[in-house]
């Protein structure tokens, strides 16, 4: 018998193996679909995901089963998601870094972030400028004066570095050519109840943790870091508004492995699109303080390549030490 297989066999089996593609495509999803949520339960982004795919399953007609990979800034979940066959099947949600910053934040990971299919973004949180009572500037515009003013003598909370509330001070401090001091915390509670002592003087914060403290007194907002101001703060200003163009936001991504078909991702994204289109999901962001993502695949990754790029600049600009 030849060693050599005809031509026409070859064929036939290109044709088999395109016939299963398109349909394995065409009939997806028909099981349920895992999601690596890259924080524990109870966290920003899990809480997200839950609400968001508790909806989603009625677009899509599967169910999704969440599991949550904390660890590593949001690699170890990244790495497992990265490298699982590219069906649809196992879908990360995660916060901004391990898909933008992590790269250039950690010495050595060992995945590709800008490979990932980016399905799109769930939510987005807006940042504030959160200040301890006692501070003694009492707008925003007095808040930049001061900083000016006293270079190296104002320092900051934040959830741990390179995180949105340090790297946000970062692109503040370089913005209004002064000097503060790091406070780095392990996460939000310890951070927010050091500001709240007057240990610290202020962090950049997401507003859902930050107008608890402000309705209560227990703490200050001065300014909004969004591109307008909030309605649920109409008489706060924009940092733009006080003098400083500063625009920072925490958003949730849904990310699949990389080579995921085309059809699949799109589909994905079609649905997470109708589930944020919901009137009853925007209701139940609206109490959280989060604002819907929306927008195609193509602008999906021009947000999360302009937002790496954004961030990756100040992480250098800044010489923040790579974490090993």
């Amino acid at each position: 018998m030849s060693k050599y297989i005809p031509l026409i066999a070859i064929t036939g089996l290109l044709l088999a193996s395109s016939a299963h593609a398109q349909q394995s495509t065409a009939d997806y999803p028909n099981k349920p679909i895992r999601i690596l949520v890259t924080v524990p339960a109870g966290g920003g982004v899990d809480t997200v995901t839950r609400i968001v795919t508790e909806r989603m399953r009625l677009k899509i007609g599967q169910p999704f089963v969440i599991e949550n990979r904390g660890g590593a800034g949001g690699n170890l979940a990244a790495e497992q998601v990265f490298n699982a066959a590219p069906d649809g099947y196992q879908l990360m949600a995660s916060q901004p870094s391990p898909i933008t910053t992590n790269s250039v934040l950690y010495k050595k990971i060992n995945i590709d972030p800008s490979k990932f299919e980016f399905v799109g973004i769930m939510s987005i949180i807006p940042n504030v400028l959160l200040v301890k009572n006692n501070f003694p500037a009492k707008t925003a515009q007095e808040f930049i004066a001061y900083a000016k003013a006293n270079p190296g003598k104002l320092n900051y909370a934040s959830q741990g570095p390179g995180t949105t509330s340090h790297l946000t001070a970062e692109l503040f401090e370089d913005l209004a050519k002064t000097k503060l001091v790091h406070v780095p915390y392990k996460g939000t509670a310890p951070a927010l109840n050091d500001l709240v002592a007057g240990h610290v003087d202020f962090i950049f914060m997401q507003l859902e943790s930050a107008v608890k403290l402000h309705e209560g007194k227990n703490a200050r907002i001065l300014a909004v870091t969004t591109n307008k101001r909030l309605a649920e703060l109409p008489d706060i200003p924009t940092m733009e508004e006080a003098g400083i163009k500063l625009i920072s936001d925490t958003w949730n991504a849904l990310s699949a492995p990389p080579k995921t078909p085309a059809p699949i991702v799109a589909k994905l994204n079609t649905a997470l699109n109708d589930t944020l289109n919901d009137p009853e999901l925007a209701a139940r962001f609206k109490a959280l303080h989060l604002l819907p993502g929306s927008g195609d695949v193509a602008q999906t990754r021009a947000f999360i390549q302009d937002d790496t790029k954004r961030w990756s600049d100040v992480i250098r600009a800044a010489k923040i030490p790579q974490i090993e």
